[in-house]
């Protein structure tokens, strides 16, 4: 961890309650095989169970699914937010996470298992802090992550023993240094008074040609696979999506930047300068070069950029719960805010989809799968809805 609530002391003594650490993993952070009902007997392509299979990282593994908001309270269920709490001051991760829980982070909202009946069974194969490599075979450059084999290797195995129909690829965020941005922007606010944009942007700049050659790579060892298990192109498909942003727009959020109610109590510690960059700049471009890979490789894109309008963390459209005000997907953050101190749960969790954002992308998951293959789409929120209001409209 980086020690933000020391260096904050540093300067106004013990005011800090929350921030992130160098032990965040992000975006921006499954060999055991997670599936609902998942079968072992071998199957030829186009027979079998019908999967969804979901790939990549901590966006789309399931990550900060244990919280239903966020609340202030550390003590019981933090106010029917923590879907860990047992009894008590008693909690088990498990009871989400299943045995993943401190590690890759599937939780049972996942994105894939959110997505209701678009196949007989879920396969979650994503891992919190993926990075592209550890997505690739093994045979062409793959590497283990948490103990598990490359997920390609591992979708060899549910191709066989499946009727594999919708590939549903997050990746690229680690491959860019989702977790050093943050941290860094985070500094800047609490430590050295200054903007972090100028220097992130020009960081990203430098790698992303890199790393989207990497994304598309992905894709291509998902096609191998597929091959390899004598799957035809046009038998499933792929649906590559971008990443939403976890913070809002500096004139959306509900905290001043003059005091340290972002990092106390809101748990957002960013200027509204980065945060602007953040979200109207980083994130489109981004999404935009995941984009183009969709394209340039014959595969669906799903835009994830305006899923948590108005939901993310600190958002003036949103509210933190309360004792009188309980979780709800229509009136909580849909993301989660960062806790360095550990206070509740683990930071790996910080800048996430919590439980509502999953479903919310879920339910984006499953609309899409709904359109034409070849397509692409923004999916978007209905103020004031849950995620059945999620609608899709088309890719920027």
């Amino acid at each position: 961890m980086i020690g933000f609530r020391t260096a904050r002391k540093d300067r106004a003594g013990s005011r800090v309650r929350r921030l992130a650490g160098a032990g965040m993993v992000l975006p921006l952070a499954v060999g055991a095989l997670m599936a609902a009902g998942a079968g072992t007997s071998a199957a030829s392509p186009g027979s079998g169970p019908t999967a969804v299979v979901s790939m990549g990282d901590s966006y789309i593994s399931g990550e900060a699914g244990r919280w239903k908001g966020n609340s202030l309270t550390n003590t019981g269920s933090r106010n029917g937010t923590d879907r860990g709490w047992v009894s008590a001051s008693t909690y088990d991760p498990g009871k989400v996470y299943g045995t993943t829980a401190g590690g890759c982070h599937r939780s049972d909202s996942a994105e894939v298992r959110s997505a209701g009946a678009i196949a007989d069974v879920a396969v979650n194969l994503a891992c919190s802090g993926a990075t592209s490599e550890n997505v690739f075979r093994a045979s062409n450059g793959g590497v283990a992550f948490k103990g598990e084999a490359p997920q390609a290797d591992q979708l060899a195995a549910v191709a066989a023993s499946h009727n594999v129909k919708v590939i549903a690829l997050s990746v690229g965020g680690n491959d860019l240094g989702f977790a050093d941005i943050i941290k860094d922007c985070a500094y800047d606010f609490i430590i050295w008074n200054s903007y972090c944009y100028d220097d992130q942007q020009y960081g990203v700049d430098q790698k992303i040609d890199a790393v989207m050659g990497a994304v598309g790579k992905s894709v291509d060892e998902v096609r191998a696979v597929m091959r390899g298990a004598g799957y035809a192109d046009s038998s499933y498909r792929i649906v590559l999506q971008s990443y939403p942003s976890p913070i809002p727009r500096g004139a959306e959020n509900r905290y001043t930047q003059s005091d340290w109610s972002r990092l106390n109590t809101g748990g957002c510690p960013f200027w509204n300068r980065d945060s602007d960059w953040a979200r109207d700049s980083l994130v489109p471009q981004i999404a935009n070069r995941i984009k183009g890979v969709a394209a340039a490789k014959g595969v669906q894109f799903l835009d994830l950029r305006d899923m948590l309008q108005g939901r993310e963390v600190c958002a003036k459209a949103s509210k933190q719960v309360t004792s009188t005000v309980p979780a709800s997907a229509t009136t909580s953050e849909w993301a989660r805010w960062i806790d360095n101190n550990e206070s509740q749960g683990l930071i790996q969790e910080s800048m996430h989809p919590n439980y509502f954002g999953q479903l919310a992308a879920g339910r984006c998951l499953a609309l899409v799968v709904a359109q034409p293959a070849a397509s692409g789409f923004s999916c978007k929120n209905t103020a004031g809805a849950d995620q059945t209001g999620m609608y899709l409209t088309p890719a920027p």
